[in-house]
């Protein structure tokens, strides 16, 4: 069981549903990376996964990608984020997983990144401009690190396709939530227990719901149909506007959601 499995395990044994809440790097300056992860962890969540701006961010909605531009005008890289990880690592207690597009890890150097990764205290990445079909050189470079290979799933993947997404993905499999782009939603797909219900049937890992949750009720509800969601442009907006209130309200709606149980 990897740090990322342990971790989403502990939330069970605790009768909770994982959270993990989505930062943009450098929204802000990097100075704010160290207290806001630090916060984080404080309030209870599961690991923070730790976005890297960028360009070109084909996956990301409005909120994100405004959020990366103000992190790349404020000079943000993947190396310095990195570099900022590691200046603290001795606090962090929640595994670390890096969101990034698959440019800038070619242009560090997978074996440098892989290391300044185990650095920072990285346990998991997430590359989504990267198919199944092409991860294996991210498993290869990172695996020997004991650094997990998030893969995502869409609502429109067949079911074998479903089967081998879920048997190649480390740490969790990131379950999309919607046709489309990052971003805060009212609506929600109508087939979404049935998708749900396949996926962690074809999954040997924990399962997570991410892409549009933005409110304490969507955390409950999306919670429920896996082991626990990611929440981004909501927590992204909230710490760009100082709504602390905002993020325990989003992290607290995770607790307690049932009675505690068994491992998988």
């Amino acid at each position: 069981m990897t740090t990322l499995q342990q971790a989403i395990a502990q939330t069970k044994i605790e009768g909770h549903k994982a959270f993990i809440p989505y930062i943009m790097a450098g929204d802000g300056g990097l100075e704010t990376i160290k207290p806001t992860i630090l916060k984080l962890q404080q309030l209870g969540v599961t690991a923070v996964e730790v976005g890297i701006p960028f360009t070109d961010p084909v996956a990301d909605g409005p909120t994100i990608e405004r959020a990366g531009e103000r992190a790349l005008a404020a000079g943000v890289t993947l190396r310095k984020v990195l570099q900022t990880l590691a200046s603290f690592r001795e606090e962090i207690t929640v595994p670390l997983v890096i969101m990034t597009y698959f440019n800038p890890v070619i242009a560090y150097g997978l074996e440098a990144f892989a290391q300044a990764c185990i650095a920072g205290g990285v346990k998991g990445i997430i590359v989504p401009d990267v198919p199944l079909e092409e991860s294996g050189i991210l498993r290869e470079a990172l695996n020997p690190y004991s650094i997990d290979v998030v893969q995502l799933v869409s609502l429109t993947s067949p079911p074998e396709r479903i089967a081998r997404i879920a048997a190649a993905s480390q740490g969790f499999v990131y379950a999309v939530t919607v046709n489309g782009i990052t971003g805060e939603r009212s609506n929600f797909a109508t087939n979404l227990e049935q998708h749900f219900a396949h996926l962690r049937q074809a999954s040997p890992i924990p399962v997570l719901a991410g892409f549009g949750i933005s409110t304490p009720e969507q955390v409950k509800s999306m919670g429920m149909l896996g082991d626990g969601v990611i929440v981004g442009s909501a927590i992204v907006t909230a710490l760009h506007e100082g709504k602390m209130a905002t993020v325990e309200a989003l992290i607290a709606a995770s607790k307690n959601v049932y009675e505690k149980s068994t491992l998988y």
